[in-house]
């Protein structure tokens, strides 16, 4: 049976309007100039110096991208997106869609079902859409509707159970692992198919590339393994000499996600009262 739950800390942005896939195109980093209508995307939207403002699951519409991002960065990246707007005529609005994450055997299934089920409401069907998550297989998929509750076949979990699946995919979350400080390609965007390195420019794009092309990565987003009580995110990591070796991320079942030093992270460290290994 498959495995799911309301993703309530999501918030679902529709960008419409003549040119809304071009628009973002040149602000992102993912390809959103061929993003077909039923696709989903994943991207970053970045500052002028590369670092991370918000990241974010778009989504296509025959007419407009809706963007899946966490409720906590939804104004400030709409109010960002208006100002890059400038006098397009584009309309940037809260979509009023829920999210729903389904995962494990039977998600595809469950998934275009619950679908399916919100398209038959009287006042649901324009926004009801079922996508595979674009960052990893492991992810699942995510099911977009107004009022979408899951349906009877799925488990509903905790958010905890969401974490330690995002955590074996390696996939980082504003505010547990990425802040404003952070450099996307440390944090997997390129595994994550985050990234599109063939297309045009878009913000803060001259950093990233010449991160990708010209200099080896010094740190970065790996697992690593807990012994004892997990402290909160943004933890210090430190070596057994005492010396700062990275922060930790979110934990779940024994592990968590750690943004490391790799010259530092090869011997037990800690965090907290906890003993961190990576894995």
């Amino acid at each position: 049976m498959a495995t799911g739950r309301a993703a309530t800390e999501r918030q679902v942005i529709r960008v419409s309007g003549d040119g809304a896939r071009e628009f973002l195109h040149d602000l992102v980093t993912s390809d959103v100039a061929g993003l077909a209508a039923g696709q989903a995307r994943y991207g970053a939207l970045l500052t002028p110096q590369g670092k991370y403002l918000a990241d974010f699951i778009m989504l296509g519409e025959a007419q407009a991208v809706l963007i899946d991002v966490a409720a906590t960065q939804a104004p400030a990246l709409s109010q960002r997106l208006g100002m890059y707007r400038l006098r397009r005529k584009l309309t940037i609005e809260d979509a009023g869609l829920a999210v729903l994450q389904i995962w494990g055997e039977g998600a595809e299934g469950a998934a275009h079902g619950a679908a399916h089920g919100l398209k038959q409401g009287a006042d649901q069907g324009a926004g009801a859409l079922a996508v595979a998550d674009p960052r990893h297989t492991a992810l699942g998929w995510r099911v977009y509707g107004s009022g979408a509750a899951l349906p009877p076949d799925v488990t509903d979990a905790p958010r905890a159970a969401w974490d330690a699946l995002r955590i074996a995919a390696g996939a980082p979350e504003p505010e547990a692992e990425l802040t404003p400080d952070s450099y996307i390609l440390e944090y997997g965007f390129e595994r994550l198919n985050g990234i599109d390195f063939r297309k045009g420019c878009y913000v803060g794009q001259e950093i990233i590339a010449r991160m990708k092309h010209k200099t080896d990565l010094r740190k970065g987003l790996v697992r690593v393994r807990l012994t004892g009580e997990a402290p909160a995110p943004g933890t210090a990591i430190l070596t057994e000499g005492g010396k700062p070796a990275g922060v930790l991320g979110a934990a779940a079942g024994g592990e968590a996600l750690a943004h490391l030093r790799f010259d530092r992270a090869d011997g037990p460290m800690t965090a907290g009262d906890a003993v961190v290994t990576r894995i």
